[in-house]
């Protein structure tokens, strides 16, 4: 089963797929957003192109857990996904995830503008990565 994973932004969207056994994540290129009704065509085309059968959203919950302003806007794209393309849409927290990937490339010594254009991408391969590894960890 392939599942696609979604780093949420109002600007841009990071995406990243599994490969068909679900066992490792490969990023996508990034959607720059063009307006709600046009990214969730992008979206479905995407979903429909490479056979994806389940969506992963990052859900950026505060460090105490709780859900602020941004988590809510992501939970209303959520419920628009799930309306319009009919597949399961879960989220997935994502602490941490962007910071993280900002320091992965950092490590890797790239320019602060890779490091801007590849930040989303590279956000939602964690997302989806840490999704993958915590349902290896249950079914095993």
């Amino acid at each position: 089963m392939r599942i696609l994973a979604i780093d949420y932004g109002k600007k841009r969207f990071g995406l990243a797929i599994s490969d068909p056994l679900g066992l490792t994540a490969q990023g996508l290129p990034t959607l720059v957003s063009q307006g709600r009704k046009c990214d969730l065509e992008k979206i479905k085309e995407i979903v429909g192109s490479k056979g994806v059968e389940k969506i992963v959203v990052g859900l950026p919950r505060k460090m105490d857990g709780t859900i602020g302003q941004a988590a809510k806007e992501v939970l209303t794209f959520v419920e628009e996904l799930r309306r319009h393309l009919g597949l399961p849409v879960i989220t997935w927290d994502e602490r941490l995830t962007t910071k993280r990937a900002e320091r992965e490339m950092i490590s890797a010594d790239l320019s602060r503008a890779k490091r801007k254009s590849r930040q989303d991408k590279i956000a939602a391969q964690f997302i989806l990565q840490n999704f993958l590894d915590a349902q290896h960890r249950r079914e095993g």
